[in-house]
């Protein structure tokens, strides 16, 4: 790393919807930073100055640090001081973590690696990880000497240090919330930490790599498992014919109780995915958590049997299905039940199916061939006869009840309380059946 004081130079290893915002971040620090990424497309967006993704004033910081020439990308790895890895760790089929990209990311830091260097996994990773990269870069420079594999003093640090942001707040949580930063060896946290110490002003706890990444995981499975919770209420409340909101915002009130909101299941890179990692490292350990991803993933389909139902009752209804992001006032729609139920309905009912999503410029690839047609809420309140709010997005929360009053409304998310000829979680029998 640089010298004591000085700025590092920095590369940030993949521009997604962490990486960008981060290296943005850095950047804005006074490091002058690579990013690296695979797409050419994107690569080019950022060189203009530009963004390809959707996030609160991401777009003006990235205008600002890119013309003032501390940001630049490319598809070409470089020499810097300090590597950011915050590549996609996604599953496969059988919920297996795929490490691939990190350790692609890996092989293409490892040959400009010089003394003094630091190494910084971001990626949400199963426990290891960082010890599996490590241990990548061993064999790929066997000149180097390496943190936990050498007696003497190592040429280069490697740690661990994820994310907590909120898509939507990324830029200020980034900078103020904590960071749990854990080395492969404690002076490897104290180099990352140092680094960290440049642009965070949350506290910077440090640990262990292996503390770290199930720390990351920890947050996301208990999110989840409190989710389904909620989810699993609802459905509940739907058998009795009760309300659930009602139910959620009685049951609050006590000084110990904070039951979250139910919702049509659970989205993004994150919380959909994370505690499968904790399952596939302990699978005999874990039945809640794996029961909690159960419940989340079937909430899914309850809401599309609901939804089939009411659109089998009246079979010349014009459906708005409002929402595919994975949650509200984002263009993020990564594991998102919204699109997962919307798509379905699309395949099955064709163009009655209207799709609203302002984040979206034109539908997914699955929607191809269905039929389904995108329009904006003012189409969908003049010309459709139901609504299935899927997504909390702010454009949908401000639609006036005089707007809406005479369509019949399935709301998975409790936006609308005051609507007269409401379907939700707990009335749909009710509503079928008048």
């Amino acid at each position: 790393m640089s010298r004591t004081g000085s700025p590092p130079d920095v590369c940030v290893v993949g521009l997604g919807y962490i990486g960008l915002p981060t290296a943005a971040v850095i950047a804005r620090a006074g490091c002058k930073v690579l990013g690296l990424d695979v797409s050419q497309a994107v690569v080019d967006t950022i060189n203009r100055g530009e963004i390809h993704i959707e996030e609160v004033d991401l777009d003006g910081l990235v205008q600002g640090v890119v013309s003032r020439g501390l940001l630049s990308a490319s598809t070409e790895i470089a020499p810097a001081d300090v590597f950011v890895i915050a590549v996609p760790t996604p599953f496969d089929k059988n919920h297996a973590p795929d490490i691939s990209y990190v350790l692609a990311a890996g092989r293409a830091v490892a040959p400009v690696l010089k003394a003094g260097d630091v190494v910084i996994l971001e990626s949400t990773s199963p426990v290891g990880t960082t010890e599996e990269l490590r241990d990548l870069i061993a064999q790929l420079r066997p000149d180097l000497k390496i943190p936990g594999l050498t007696r003497d003093t190592p040429d280069v640090s490697i740690a661990y240090c994820p994310e907590r942001v909120l898509p939507g707040r990324i830029l200020e949580e980034l900078t103020n919330n904590d960071r749990s930063i854990g080395g492969v060896t404690p002076r490897c946290a104290r180099k990352a930490l140092a680094f960290y110490k440049r642009f965070v002003r949350g506290e910077c706890v440090t640990t262990d790599a292996r503390s770290a990444e199930m720390t990351k995981l920890v947050e996301n499975a208990y999110r989840d498992v409190n989710i389904a919770f909620a989810n699993e209420l609802s459905m509940v409340a739907d058998r009795m014919g009760l309300d659930v909101w009602e139910v959620i915002r009685l049951a609050n009130r006590h000084p110990r109780v904070n039951i979250l909101t139910p919702g049509p299941g659970v989205g993004g890179h994150c919380i959909a995915v994370d505690p499968w990692f904790i399952v596939h490292g302990a699978p005999d350990e874990t039945p809640l958590i794996r029961t909690a991803r159960g419940v989340n993933d079937h909430k899914m389909h309850h809401v599309i049997a609901k939804a089939e139902a009411l659109l089998e009752a009246d079979p010349h209804a014009k459906v708005a299905c409002l929402g595919l992001a994975f949650k509200a006032n984002i263009d993020d729609f990564r594991e998102s039940p919204a699109r997962f139920v919307t798509s379905r309905l699309a395949r099955k009912f064709g163009s009655r199916i209207h799709v609203v999503e302002p984040y979206a410029a034109q539908l997914p690839i699955e929607f191809t061939d269905t039929g389904a047609v995108q329009i904006d809420i003012d189409d969908a309140l003049e010309t459709c006869d139901i609504l299935i709010v899927l997504v909390d997005h702010d454009v949908f929360r401000v639609v006036p009840l005089a707007e809406r009053a005479d369509k019949l409304v399935y709301d998975t998310r409790g936006i609308w309380p005051d609507q007269p000829r409401v379907v939700r979680e707990e009335a749909a029998k009710l509503a079928l059946a008048g």
